[in-house]
């Protein structure tokens, strides 16, 4: 492999980019890949750069799933070890002729603070509370709740976290509804329009986006979110429910009616191309574009019957950490779901806020292959 260097870097067996480079690629609307290979446990919630996290162990394994084209610039970030030089020559080696290492890794990215530092993708918590300001999406606060909770107000809390993470510890007494299943399982868990709603995540970002989900739609209950959720609950002294305790159930015919009346008003002010599945292999298939065909449905809907070419990406988590599964800025994103599109509907209404280029690919998995 040829030496080179770009940027203020100084010259390495890789092709080394500085902090000052990457800067410029982040902001320059071509399609670019930023993997953050420390271990996930280094890594935490996100990195400074919100860029997807892919181990330096799992990079060769993995990275065509992330970046599906060869030719995406590629950078990788490190500890500042080097580690990312020999991940670099591998893939390389293995055909992939844009990948970067950014030299100094993290520390040097990080050397100032992170205060106004550039990200990758646009930070959950930062997106939501743009959100609830601009909204001006109603709050109760973990004591509030409890209020009403001592006084048998009627009153639903409904987590739209993951089934695993609800399973870990929740608010007693909710229901786990991921965050982009609310409109579709919306009628089986609350049938009266009277009950007060609260949507509770661990934070807030998914509890934000879920209550202002709710009330774009339009339902008629009154609508909350729990101000710092789970959290919260815990300031309070209050304990935490754990289990399965109460989860979505399958969903009948009239939820289904009701989720598709939900789901034009609030893609009523929405414009996002409807594909096929031969086009969206077209797409996959570009020499030039990136494309992610992803299934927004539940896992085990996904596991049970899916598309040829998809991923599974549950659609809440989607909306909250996109640069988990989306790895190339730029890229065009194809939802998969089914006629009701009550999950892509609702993904496609905030991602396309984040500068995501979506189409929609629906399809009877009931009665089709």
């Amino acid at each position: 492999m040829s030496t080179s260097s770009i940027g203020h870097g100084t010259e390495t067996a890789t092709n080394t980019i500085d902090s000052e480079t990457l800067r410029l690629w982040l902001a320059d609307g071509d399609e670019l890949a930023v993997l953050d290979i420390r271990p996930t446990d280094v890594v935490g919630y996100a990195s400074p750069l919100f860029a997807t996290n892919l181990p330096a162990d799992r990079v060769e394994a993995e990275i065509d799933r992330f970046v599906p084209r060869k030719l995406v610039r590629t950078v990788l970030v490190d500890d500042g070890d080097a580690t990312a030089s020999a991940v670099a020559d591998a893939l390389t080696a293995a055909g992939r002729t844009e990948v970067y290492v950014l030299s100094g890794g993290i520390p040097e990215w990080t050397r100032d603070g992170t205060e106004n530092l550039p990200t990758f993708d646009i930070p959950g918590q930062k997106f939501s509370l743009g959100i609830r300001d601009e909204r001006e999406t109603p709050s109760v606060t973990a004591a509030e709740l409890e209020t009403l909770k001592s006084e048998s107000a009627d009153v639903v809390v409904i987590d739209t976290r993951t089934v695993a993470e609800f399973t870990a510890g929740h608010v007693p007494g909710a229901v786990g509804v991921p965050g982009a299943e609310l409109l579709l399982r919306f009628a089986d868990v609350v049938p009266s329009p009277d009950t007060h709603i609260v949507v509770s995540c661990a934070g807030l970002p998914r509890a934000i986006i879920g209550a202002q989900t709710l009330i774009d739609a339009g339902v008629p209950n009154r609508v909350s979110y729990l101000h710092e959720g789970t959290k919260a609950w815990k300031q309070e002294n209050l304990e935490l429910e754990t289990g399965a305790t109460a989860l979505y159930g399958p969903v009948d015919e009239a939820a289904r009616e009701r989720a598709a009346q939900w789901v034009r008003a609030i893609s009523a002010d929405d414009e996002f191309a409807r594909v096929d599945l031969a086009t969206a292999h077209e797409w996959a298939a570009d020499p030039d574009r990136t494309t992610y065909l992803l299934d927004v449905r539940t896992p085990e809907e996904f596991a049970q019957r899916h598309l040829p070419g998809s991923i599974n990406s549950e659609g809440g988590q989607l909306l909250g950490v996109s640069h988990r599964t989306i790895a190339v800025r730029g890229a065009r994103v194809v939802l998969i779901d089914d006629p009701t599109a009550a999950r892509a509907s609702v993904v496609a209404h905030w991602l396309q806020r984040r500068g995501f280029e979506i189409a929609l690919l629906l399809h009877d998995f009931e009665t089709r292959a």
